[in-house]
């Protein structure tokens, strides 16, 4: 049996280029849901100086265009985080209330957070099967923010098949 390597079972997809993760910037792209059972969001922050922590929330729509203007909030209630990562190497899983929580102000550290969601989050029942990620209010620091897509419903042919916008 030869061994898969990650790219053989996951999609990996960029939700967020590098950027200053204000706003607008912060607006992750949408990524399709509809042949995986998670998604895991990996968010890469490195924070300068006189830093403003960045309100992190999820968000979901019927299509990854958002072309319906029908998004609306996606509930979660844990992340998991490390605030130093040249100190660490831990992710320590953490609550989150009212589905946001705020990046670590700490001046000059490089941070590390992963969200899970499960295709059971969203509320499939009304067509919502796409997922972004949205940053608000960050100052004085940069971040990116990656995909994976795992769990495929289907044959595994299927994995190469979901849409980013």
């Amino acid at each position: 049996m030869v061994p898969l390597n990650l790219l053989d079972r996951h999609k990996v997809v960029v939700g967020c280029a590098p950027a200053a993760l204000a706003a607008t910037a912060g607006d992750g792209d949408y990524v399709s849901m509809k042949g995986y059972d998670r998604l895991t969001i990996i968010l890469s922050v490195l924070n300068a100086t006189t830093v403003t922590g960045g309100e992190i929330t999820l968000k979901q729509a019927t299509d990854v265009t958002n072309s319906q203007s029908d998004e609306k909030a996606l509930s979660f209630t844990s992340m998991f985080a490390n605030t130093d990562v040249a100190a660490a190497e831990a992710l320590t899983e953490t609550a989150v209330t009212n589905n946001t929580f705020t990046t670590s102000t700490t001046n000059s550290k490089s941070l590390l957070y992963v969200i899970e969601v499960k295709a059971t989050d969203l509320d499939i029942n009304n067509g919502f099967d796409c997922v972004r990620i949205d940053s608000a209010s960050m100052a004085n620091a940069v971040g990116c923010a990656i995909y994976i897509l795992h769990g495929e419903r289907f044959h595994p042919s299927s994995v190469n098949t979901a849409t980013a916008n």
